[in-house]
């Protein structure tokens, strides 16, 4: 029931945004901008998101290593496109809960510890994005004054940092007192029978055990680098793809409109990102007075673009790990229920590469 109402909310949230950005659009137009684009550059930009992907990869032995420090970058990889595969085909954001369920199919690393990696990432990806916006809204490109859906920036910016920052208060608590919240949580969990209590204790202490990469300052580094790195790529390919449709600004741009929209796309929709992609890109851009229809050619052209490689290379990998459907629709039952899961790990066939 509750993947059902996040399912309805993420369609309604998607449908609401498809609505914002066509509803002053003309269409004809936009079909001109994008058959008129230059696919080679579009293409390239392409080629640079998904490579991005590698990236990712070498990130997240970082944070997987207070887990297991030795998984290999095959299962990585094929873990986190399996993941966004499942985002691109599922409702509700499944490629979160399947991507640590795949890794747990062939590494020795539990579903929760990898998912609290997970919650890791995406709170080294809110710094790391705040960041480089910083960066371009000191550029002297800015516009004076910018407003987003007739809101000052500054605003946004604000809600953002409380946002992150509460996240960044909440994790320490968890560092500094984790017995006590075990405690805390064993004696709440009295009311339900010893096994189920028990089984939740457990997959509390494995979460713990994921967000203990910062303990470690060295690991908690090198991950944030290669998050600036992550974020700096992707911010290259959107880059490219202005180039693509003639949108001809700077790279300062390029991290705006790349932090507009992930936190966009952070929100619930349809499977893929679709509206939510779109809405970033237009909100961005039109920050910096770019004409609407070109806007929105280029959301809709690097998203198609960017949505089919990591889909297939998704479903190749999931075919060979092995993974059904009906696992991947049932990964979050497994992650919130599991503990376990790494005692059924098994390598990555060589023949993969």
């Amino acid at each position: 029931m509750k993947k059902t109402w996040r399912a309805i909310l993420g369609f309604g949230v998607t449908a609401v945004l498809i609505w914002w950005v066509f509803r002053d659009t003309d269409l004809p137009e936009v079909w001109t901008e994008i058959q008129g684009a230059n696919f080679w550059l579009l293409g390239l930009a392409v080629a640079i998101g998904t490579g991005n992907y590698i990236t990712r990869s070498f990130r997240w032995a970082y944070l997987l290593h207070p887990i297991h420090p030795g998984t290999s970058f095959r299962s990585r990889f094929a873990a986190i496109n399996i993941g966004f595969m499942a985002t691109n085909l599922l409702p509700a954001r499944a490629g979160e809960f399947v991507r640590p369920y795949a890794l747990s199919r062939m590494e020795p690393v539990s579903t929760s510890g990898g998912f609290a990696s997970l919650v890791v990432e995406r709170f080294l990806d809110s710094l790391t994005i705040l960041a480089l916006v910083f960066v371009a809204l000191a550029a002297p490109t800015f516009p004076d004054q910018a407003m987003v859906r007739g809101v000052s920036l500054e605003v946004w910016m604000r809600g953002l940092l409380i946002v992150v920052g509460g996240l960044l208060v909440f994790m320490v608590l968890l560092l500094i007192f984790p017995t006590p919240l075990v405690r805390v949580v064993e004696k709440f969990l009295g009311i339900f029978p010893s096994r189920v209590s028990r089984f939740l204790i457990e997959v509390l202490e494995s979460f713990l055990e994921g967000l203990g990469v910062f303990k470690s300052p060295g690991l908690l580094l090198n991950a944030a680098v290669w998050s600036v790195v992550v974020w700096l790529i992707q911010s290259l390919a959107f880059w490219v793809a202005f180039m693509a449709f003639d949108i001809r600004v700077g790279f300062d741009v390029a991290l705006f409109v790349n932090g507009t929209v992930a936190l966009a796309v952070a929100a619930p929709a349809a499977p893929g990102f679709f509206g939510t992609f779109h809405a970033g890109v237009v909100a961005g851009l039109a920050v910096y007075s770019a004409p609407p229809a070109a806007a929105l050619g280029l959301a809709a052209g690097f998203h198609i673009g960017g949505f089919i490689p990591v889909t297939v290379i998704g479903l190749y990998y999931a075919w060979k790990v092995g993974i059904s459907f009906d696992e991947v629709r049932d990964s979050e039952t497994r992650v919130d229920g599991g503990a376990g899961g790494a005692t059924d790990a098994k390598p990555l066939p060589e023949a993969s590469d």
